[in-house]
């Protein structure tokens, strides 16, 4: 199939990769010169604007930053230049509202479109084991679950247009909620006397147990293989932490959800990234305890 990509960064970069592995035609756009020779070396088509990538395309997948670029590149630059009938899938995380109406002008235009943002971070996207949470129609799924399932190890449809990204803001208030608590558990377990690698051994076995205990141990040299151990560096930028907080406590607000360890979580993130640390791995809060 003939897909164009849309936005090369750390995690475009090794989605669009494994289209390429999968077989597919992949098309790709970034503004980034290195990121576009990067693409080229994993089989990439480059092209120099988003209308050159999308011509007769049969897909268009975008991986960029925010609602308001996902907004301006779908609706100004994809909508009208990738042919009648392509599907539009949007992998960024952004606010619901936004998924919802670009999704309307997508239908609006003829195009089935579906909001797919992912778990897993840059080792899941390069190794293709994200975790894709998926809004849209039945149809619009049917047709990009192939696609997904190229780049991930789970493709789930959450609903109607939005529900990807509301499912994904709700995931990642969870996730950074509990790595601070995780965090602050091995603090007080190294204050209290115990053997951080015997405390890791006893409480992921236990009630304690959590993907960020398990799969994303904050302490270096303990379980699994993590950012902790690379001083911190690659994985999940705290900045991207701090942005799904954010979108998730204004879906709260907007909704009128009561969210106290959420909104908490967003404090702490937000002064560990005014404090300098926002391209840390998020596991790197630890740091402040």
């Amino acid at each position: 199939m003939k897909i164009a990509f849309i936005g090369l960064g750390n995690m475009g970069g090794g989605m669009a990769a494994n289209l390429v592995k999968a077989g597919h035609d992949v098309h790709a756009f970034d503004l980034s010169a290195e990121a576009l020779a990067r693409a080229a070396d994993h089989g990439c088509a480059t092209h120099a604007t988003v209308g050159e990538a999308v011509d007769g395309a049969e897909a268009v997948v975008a991986m960029l930053p925010n609602g308001a670029i996902v907004e301006q590149v779908l609706t100004a630059e994809v909508l009208g230049k990738a042919p009648a009938g392509a599907l539009l899938i949007d992998c960024s995380t952004i606010d619901v509202a936004t998924a919802r109406k670009v999704g309307g002008a997508a239908a609006a235009g003829g195009h089935a479109m579906v909001d797919a943002p992912v778990s897993g971070g840059i080792a899941a996207a390069n190794a293709g084991t994200l975790t894709f949470m998926v809004g849209g129609s039945d149809e619009g799924f049917a047709r990009a679950q192939p696609i997904l399932a190229a780049m991930g190890k789970a493709v789930i449809h959450a609903g109607a247009s939005g529900a990807g990204q509301a499912a994904k803001i709700c995931n990642n208030m969870i996730l950074g909620a509990t790595m601070i608590a995780t965090c602050e558990a091995f603090r007080l377990a190294e204050r209290l006397g115990l053997d951080l690698a015997t405390f890791y051994d006893i409480s992921s076995k236990a009630s304690g147990q959590s993907w960020s205990m398990t799969s994303y141990c904050p302490v270096p040299g303990v379980g699994p293989t993590t950012p902790a151990d690379n001083d911190y560096q690659g994985g999940f930028a705290a900045a991207l932490m701090l942005k799904d907080l954010k979108l998730a406590m204004a879906a709260a607000g907007d909704v009128a959800a009561p969210v106290p360890m959420g909104h908490r979580a967003e404090e702490l993130y937000a002064a560990f990234a005014a404090a300098g640390n926002g391209g840390m791995d998020f596991s790197a809060i630890i740091k402040t305890l």
